[in-house]
């Protein structure tokens, strides 16, 4: 007599069979769907996580990037004649055009960086202010953004260029004149007295930040250099690459166009800390919810076992007609696996639903709970977007199937290993 082959059409109507009948009949448990439900919710809510967690540092690292510097380039400090530290770039123009010759390197703009008090009327607030030219300024895409920024940008070489919190902190607007301090300002034979500066507000900015957008300014190049006593010089020159995720590789050619005082700080330098403790939270939350599938994957077991119990008669009857040990483990391996699928694709239709509705989704929560859902300055970041990637889901659906055909072995092979005459002593 020829065996089957393994997961013959027949062993699936079986199981199929098992799975549609009714408790009276002996059939699936409410424990299986309670599990069905329970991988439902906790793929979807796994597919969920890895979409917000994949959108946040999508956004963050965004905002990093089309607001600041990828490289900024500044020379060690040296000690003037007159006992004074300096680190200004003198041929600040010669480097730069060295730097943009460099291969990979899509701008470089020289800067002259300060600390000041901004004060408009009672309102007052520090500002970090960046000196540069009106052409680099609109090549930083989060600044010079149309949609997002209040004013005309051709206007800023007669003004300055505020933050959106900062200009809220103030209660200013476009066109509005604020004063701006400095205590190193004009040197005199009693010592440095405070300069004082009235600008109008030419550009309301909005980067995406709300660090940024509340203490930052931007100040024509040529005028900067005059406030902050810079004239002739650059503090730092900031540097845009095509590739800013593989910036070490041009670490090398860009410190050597830079001279040999050239230090170099990337963007993975300044907010490093915070990406590896997003590694660290991606991980962790990757494990709790892992947890949530391997849990509702356990509720098989209690079903199954059940429905073995209940199926002693028909083990009995099927292996007397000669069906193996591995037909029966298939049969009951089948039913809950179909259970343990079944879960895993409705709870990937949810999860991409909902990931992909996210932003509506979140809108109505934060309307329904009256605001402050998603505060930008405490998240730093003023929207929570979520990213649906394959890999993501692909992982999640990895995962759901091996706990769920994992755990659904076990009652299986108890199933298989049942001894026909034990299953048949009592009927």
């Amino acid at each position: 007599m020829a065996t089957p082959a393994p997961f013959s059409r027949f062993e699936f109507l079986i199981a199929w069979r098992y799975l549609r009948a009714k408790r009276a009949e002996g059939g699936v448990s409410v424990m299986t769907w309670i599990s069905l439900l329970g991988i439902m919710l906790a793929v979807a809510a796994l597919i969920i996580t890895l979409a917000v967690r994949a959108g946040f540092r999508d956004e963050f690292v965004s905002t990093i990037l089309g607001a600041n510097a990828h490289v900024t380039i500044y020379n060690q400090a040296v000690q003037t004649e007159n006992g004074q530290v300096s680190r200004v770039i003198a041929d600040y123009d010669a480097v730069a055009e060295r730097l943009a010759a460099v291969e990979g390197v899509t701008r470089v703009a020289p800067l002259v960086k300060g600390q000041v008090m901004a004060v408009y009327r009672d309102q007052n607030t520090g500002l970090e202010v960046f000196g540069i030219a009106a052409g680099d300024l609109a090549e930083i895409p989060r600044i010079a953004d149309p949609e997002t920024g209040v004013g005309d940008l051709a206007d800023f070489p007669g003004g300055i260029a505020l933050g959106r919190e900062a200009a809220r902190s103030l209660g200013v607007g476009v066109g509005d004149v604020v004063r701006l301090i400095s205590p190193n300002g004009v040197r005199t034979a009693f010592g440095t007295s405070p300069r004082v500066g009235e600008y109008e507000i030419t550009y309301i900015f909005n980067s995406g930040r709300y660090d940024i957008d509340r203490t930052r300014a931007f100040m024509p190049f040529e005028e900067a250099q005059v406030y902050f006593n810079r004239e002739g010089v650059a503090d730092e020159l900031e540097v845009s690459v095509v590739e800013p995720e593989r910036v070490e590789a041009l670490a090398a050619p860009l410190r050597a166009a830079g001279g040999e005082r050239a230090l170099l700080w990337t963007w993975k330098d300044s907010a490093g800390g915070f990406l590896r403790a997003l590694e660290v939270e991606d991980t962790v939350m990757f494990v709790l919810m892992s947890v949530l599938v391997l849990i509702a994957s356990m509720n098989i077991i209690s079903g199954l076992v059940m429905l073995v119990k209940n199926k002693g008669r028909d083990i009995g009857i099927l292996r007397t007609m000669g069906l193996t040990e591995g037909s029966i483990l298939r049969v009951f391996f089948l039913t809950g696996a179909l259970v343990g699928t079944l879960g895993t694709i409705l709870g990937v239709v949810i999860g991409c639903l909902f990931a992909v509705y996210f932003d509506a989704i979140l809108a109505f929560v934060n309307g329904a709970a009256g605001g402050g859902v998603w505060d930008g300055a405490v998240r730093g970041i003023y929207r929570l977007p979520a990213k649906l990637e394959v890999g993501d889901v692909l992982s999640a659906v990895g995962l759901s199937l091996f706990l769920s055909w994992g755990i659904t072995l076990i009652p299986a092979r108890r199933a298989a290993r049942m001894n026909p005459v034990e299953a048949l002593r009592y009927e």
